[in-house]
């Protein structure tokens, strides 16, 4: 039987633009709080709310742009996300005080969170129905690849020249993600009466989809652990004297999933959620334990492998799992509400996490995520894997 082409044109377009906001993310996050402090005196809190405001800023666009895409079309808010997003980008260049640098990263995230969203959702009408895991999992290999290139390049430019590049350099390839956007040929949503009604008035379920909320309470977990790596793993790699390996951490990660990606998302359409997302969760539970015991740089960069394998994994195994059990016209909202999720996760670890570090150390909560992450293959099974299974078993008999 022959496969449903998946490599368009259109995906190609949509993954580049996925890539170029994502390494304007990444590049920003690196360098804005140092940006602050250099430029304003900032003091630290408010440096990392300079870095931060902008995940609040994403948030707070989310909640509507799943609420209304189908309703305006997603074309128009595809477009809007973008040209809000190169606005933004020049912005930066007329601050003067650090209260507008902070209106203006609310402002950028939020234009981050609509067009990210957007993506997400019109990517649903790209990919063939069979081959969204496969699909989803190259797709995301996007923001992958912008993890390890953006701070790295932020770094680079921050050494080598004045935040006035940075800002140059995020322009350009702000400008870019329009300019091949607009060669997107975006399929047309047609909604019924009812299906037009359901979606009208400030009820909850128009700025959630509820038969999405159970996975995303999963990567609401997985993400709130992942951000203690993200955020702590270079204080973590000092105080363990491995600062030179902990410089590779993320690069190994990206390896691995650059590798990994596409053949999850294959054994995802074809053998099930069940089949992927369990060994990941073991996974993930693994380097975090392996993380936590680390002595030399062959321990730290083998969690990492297996954190990439676990956490990387369900990232996109959620994300296709969310949009599998929304109905096609609420597939706007049920991506709003998986990225939502993922992003309380993130935008919260940080900060609940940082206040156990002085009481347990970073060995110990990184052992403590272990086990909160081991836990959770009950949760994924009651939430999810349950369901699954008997689809799976009724589907055999039949």
């Amino acid at each position: 039987m022959k496969q449903t082409k998946l490599w368009t044109k259109d995906f190609i377009i949509m993954s580049s633009a996925s890539f170029f906001i994502s390494l304007v993310y990444f590049l920003l996050v690196t360098t804005l709080a140092v940006y602050a402090i250099e430029q304003f005196n900032a003091s630290e809190s408010m440096a990392g709310l300079a870095a931060s405001i902008f995940v609040i800023g994403a948030v707070f666009s989310r909640l509507f742009t799943g609420r209304y895409m189908e309703t305006i079309g997603r074309q128009k808010v595809l477009f809007a996300g973008l040209f809000l997003f190169l606005a933004a980008t020049l912005l930066y260049f007329t601050v003067t005080n650090l209260y507008l640098l902070l209106f203006i990263r609310f402002i950028h995230g939020s234009a981050f969170g609509i067009s990210t969203t957007a993506l997400a959702t019109v990517l649903m009408d790209i990919i063939p129905k069979e081959r969204r895991g496969e699909g989803i999992g190259y797709f995301s290999l996007s923001s992958t690849l912008a993890t390890s290139i953006g701070p790295f390049l932020g770094l680079y430019i921050s050494q080598h020249a004045d935040f006035s590049m940075i800002f140059i350099v995020c322009t350009i390839l702000s400008m870019m993600s329009v300019i091949i956007s607009l060669f997107l040929k975006i399929p047309r949503t047609v909604l019924t009466d009812d299906q037009h009604h359901s979606l009208k008035g400030f009820k909850l379920s128009n700025f959630f989809e509820k038969k999405a909320v159970p996975i995303s309470i999963m990567i609401t977990i997985m993400g709130f652990v992942y951000s203690g790596i993200l955020s702590f793993i270079s204080a973590y790699a000092t105080e363990i004297n491995l600062i030179e390996a902990a410089s590779f951490f993320f690069l190994v990660y990206s390896i691995v999933l650059l590798i990994s990606r596409p053949i999850t998302g294959k054994l995802l359409d074809k053998k099930g959620d069940n089949f992927v997302v369990y060994p990941a969760i073991l996974s993930f539970a693994t380097g975090l334990l392996i993380l936590s015991q680390s002595y030399n740089s062959f321990t730290l960069l083998l969690a990492s492998a297996f954190i990439a394998l676990g956490f990387g994994t369900m990232q996109s195994c959620f994300q296709v799992i969310a949009i599998k059990e929304a109905p096609q016209h609420r597939i706007g909202l049920a991506t709003s509400t998986f990225l939502i999720c993922m992003d309380l996760g993130v935008g919260m670890g940080p900060f609940l996490l940082g206040s156990l570090i002085p009481l347990f150390g970073f060995r110990g909560v990184y052992l403590m995520s272990a086990i909160v992450v081991f836990l959770c293959i009950f949760l994924y099974f009651s939430l999810h894997g349950k369901k699954t299974a008997k689809q799976k078993m009724y589907s055999q008999a039949s």
